[in-house]
């Protein structure tokens, strides 16, 4: 067992495999005929093993893990998630699993690292260190985040009640390697998490950008002898979209936030003053509420701005991305019948109902103004920019949709595996310039973020509320209830009485926070992971509008059941991989699978 895993590590360092990210960064090594020790004479061949790592991101289109929420069905019955969420779930079949490739993608950084001093980066010496120092820095970055990758998806606590993260490893692992080994405790995981952290920001820049002066130059640099053409020779503008500080802050953010929720909070040495700590440095840098993008809301709509990014380059309101491209993938998924679409995404009632009325006051309170009878008038702007409701206009020809039941493909149910289930189609997502006609088949360019700004100020209102209060700011500028209301406002939610009457209550604003939450990150894979982490209920079933017509011709809305959810309570934790037990004794499994 070990000498094979430790065979396979070098045969596909040797070939390099493709050696791309999803931004395809890297080359392949020059060879594929060549040992780990080339690494030394071949800076190329070095950064393809890092380059495997990068690889190993959790990066390319959405999962569309709503499907398991509240929020989503999908009318495609092998879609995995829908079978999660229908009681399949177990530890040899897991649609969550990221167990073997961030854990591979650990051991090619730790591999890189026990090499990259000694790699020829460059003749010039100085240039030689100030690359093995970015390098470094990428490279315990990448680290830290697969650590934080690993803990949302398999941390747990086993049936001694001990709360367990994975295996800390930091250095390679070779033939005479114990590969038997336990899981190291959360709150081990966090200090090493942690330490990553530490390790990167102590390296990297916070945005590779050219600089022009030696002011720009950080003093370890300029005691290492860096002057502005090896700055921008080893950490320029050219480097865009590789790991740099802000990315690790952001990661720091995001699992701090993880580690501070009612899922992992008993037992991680992290509380949600430092959780909004880590989100306010990252907000800081953008001037913080005045950095919000006043577009973010839109960004997958944004098509000039998309059109228009090159070299890396991300428009304000994202942080990190992957690559653009042309398609219409999400488009021909997604896309109403009548569109030539395969409507797979549903979102369901449980959703629409989150969305309040343009007053600002949930649906459910007599002061929003809500009517049964007419339920799309007057509600957020996010509604219908977010979910193709009955009458909605969709496409280049904005073609109205029609889901009443029996008008037509469109329409709830009618055609099995390409007509709604719950009487809606995603919007989001969905550029509307593209025609799926197959005479034209147009396509446009997309591309998924893997953080958002949005995503940041979000964490920071949830940890901020908890630590400080609504209106509390700790050692910092804003609060909680400034987050939300900067959020609700560039949505068109200018009235803020419902905004003044959560801030009364710690309760109340982490229930408004969580709901704008649900509505500004869907279907970018995040309710799944957030209702575990908040020991929210899993099982509330998932609901849809049967729109019919009465005997005068006028619309009837009935909610409809549509999924049950069949979680049960330790799901609210992963599974290590039952092939891993298997092999590795003294692995212990999450209490439950």
């Amino acid at each position: 067992m070990k000498t094979r895993k430790y065979k396979y590590l070098f045969l596909v360092a040797a070939l390099g495999l493709t050696l791309t990210s999803c931004d395809d960064l890297f080359e392949p090594a020059k060879e594929n005929n060549l040992g780990i020790d080339y690494m030394d004479k071949d800076a190329s061949y070095a950064e393809g093993v890092l380059g495997n790592a990068y690889t190993r991101i959790p990066c390319g289109s959405f999962p569309f893990s709503e499907v398991g929420t509240d929020d989503a069905v999908s009318n495609d019955a092998t879609n995995n998630w829908r079978k999660l969420a229908g009681g399949t779930w177990t530890s040899n079949n897991n649609p969550t699993e990221r167990w073997r490739d961030c854990r591979a993608g650990i051991m090619y950084v730790n591999l890189f690292l026990s090499r990259v001093d000694g790699v020829h980066w460059a003749d010039d010496d100085v240039a030689r260190r100030l690359y093995a120092c970015r390098e470094k820095g990428e490279a315990f970055g990448m680290r830290a985040m697969f650590m934080y990758y690993l803990l949302q998806a398999h941390a747990g606590y086993d049936e001694s009640g001990q709360l367990l993260g994975v295996p800390v490893v930091t250095t390679p692992e070779g033939a005479s390697s114990n590969f038997n080994v336990p899981r190291n405790t959360f709150e081990e995981c966090m200090k090493a998490f942690y330490a990553d952290c530490d390790s990167a920001l102590a390296l990297l820049p916070d945005k590779y950008v050219d600089i022009t002066s030696d002011a720009s130059i950080p003093a370890y640099y300029k005691k290492m002898g860096a002057d502005v053409d090896r700055m921008n020779r080893v950490f320029g503008v050219k480097f865009n979209g590789r790991m740099d500080a802000s990315i690790v802050k952001a990661f720091r953010s995001k699992a701090a936030l993880l580690a501070a929720s009612p899922a992992f909070s008993a037992a991680s040495g992290t509380n949600y003053q430092q959780a909004a700590d880590y989100a306010a440095q990252v907000l800081d840098a953008i001037g913080g509420i005045s950095g919000m993008d006043p577009n973010g809301w839109t960004w997958y709509a944004n098509g000039s701005e998309i059109d228009a990014l090159s070299n890396g380059a991300n428009p304000k309101e994202v942080m990190w991305r992957g690559e653009k491209s042309q398609n219409n993938d999400w488009e021909t998924d997604n896309y109403p019948p009548s569109l030539y679409g395969k409507g797979r995404i549903n979102p369901t009632q449980n959703f629409v109902d989150a969305f309040p009325t343009a007053n600002g006051y949930p649906v459910t309170d007599p002061r929003s103004g809500y009517n049964a009878k007419n339920p799309y008038a007057n509600r957020d702007p996010r509604l219908t920019a977010y979910v193709v409701v009955d009458g909605g206009q969709v496409g280049v020809n904005n073609t109205k949709i029609n889901t009443e039941v029996g008008s037509g493909k469109d329409g709830i149910n009618t055609e099995v595996g390409s007509s709604t289930r719950t009487g809606y189609y995603l919007r989001k997502l969905l550029r509307q310039d593209i025609n799926l006609d197959p005479k034209v088949n147009s396509k446009q360019y997309h591309y998924t973020p893997r953080i958002r700004y949005t995503e940041i100020f979000l964490n920071y209102a949830e940890a901020a509320n908890e630590a400080f209060g609504p209106k509390g700011t700790g050692t910092h500028s804003y609060s909680a209830y400034d987050v939300i209301k900067a959020i609700r406002h560039r949505a068109g939610i200018t009235d803020d009485s419902y905004l003044d009457e959560c801030a009364q209550s710690k309760d109340k604003m982490r229930e408004l926070i969580r709901n704008e939450r649900r509505i500004e990150l869907s279907f970018e894979g995040f309710r799944f992971w957030d209702l575990r982490r908040w020991k929210a209920p899993l099982t509330a079933e998932a609901k849809g509008m049967n729109i019919t017509a009465d005997k005068d011709g006028n619309k009837v809305y009935t909610p409809v059941d549509v999924e049950d959810r069949d979680y049960k309570d330790y799901m609210y934790y992963g599974p290590i991989p039952y092939s891993e037990l298997l092999k590795f004794t003294e692995l212990k499994q999450n209490k439950g699978w």
